[in-house]
């Protein structure tokens, strides 16, 4: 694997981690507090505002889902309060559309779960003008094609006969298609 040269973490290390699984962000505030960072959790998009506006930190590692919302409403007021903090925004399956939508209103980057600390800090700390090495295991083209399906779906609104008609498919052909898990 190419080596990505990485920036450094600088002065202020401050590290907001957004994520409603309680375990999953334990481990991650640890691991990252062994890489330098300062982290502060958050378990919900309210406590997440909240710090991303009383402390806007250089860092911020943000969930897409949450229990209580969407976390890009945590990157979009930790871009106004802070527009030079990088952001990485992780996200589970089916949710790459969205991903790109945090891309678009200031996320640094994103990772698809489950992503562990190395991968994070990578995403994190990556020279914003170098392309990211391409990944160890990419997305088979089944899961290619589930992505794209469930893109369409997010954008019609999660209506499938609009979703259906758009991409030429039968409605009972996607149907059977959004009830399946994804593809590996």
């Amino acid at each position: 694997m190419a080596e990505q040269s990485l920036m450094e973490i600088g002065e202020d290390n401050s590290l907001l981690l957004v994520d409603d699984d309680e375990p999953f962000l334990r481990r991650l505030t640890k691991a990252m507090e062994k890489r330098g960072f300062a982290p502060e959790m958050a378990g919900s998009v309210v406590a997440g505002k909240a710090i991303a506006t009383a402390r806007p930190p250089a860092y911020a590692v943000i969930d897409l889902r949450l229990e209580d919302g969407n976390g890009l409403d945590v990157v979009e007021v930790l871009r106004e309060k802070r527009p030079d903090a990088r952001v990485v925004v992780l996200t589970g399956y089916g949710a790459i559309a969205t991903a790109v939508a945090a891309v678009k209103i200031g996320a640094t980057d994103y990772l698809s779960k489950p992503a562990d600390a190395n991968d994070i800090t990578a995403a994190l700390l990556a020279s914003p003008d170098e392309l990211p090495p391409p990944p160890d295991n990419p997305m088979s083209a089944d899961r290619v094609r589930w992505e794209h399906i469930q893109r369409v779906y997010e954008l019609c609104d999660r209506n499938v006969s609009e979703t259906a008609r758009r991409l030429n498919m039968h409605r009972r052909t996607l149907q059977r298609i959004l009830a399946k898990r994804s593809p590996r």
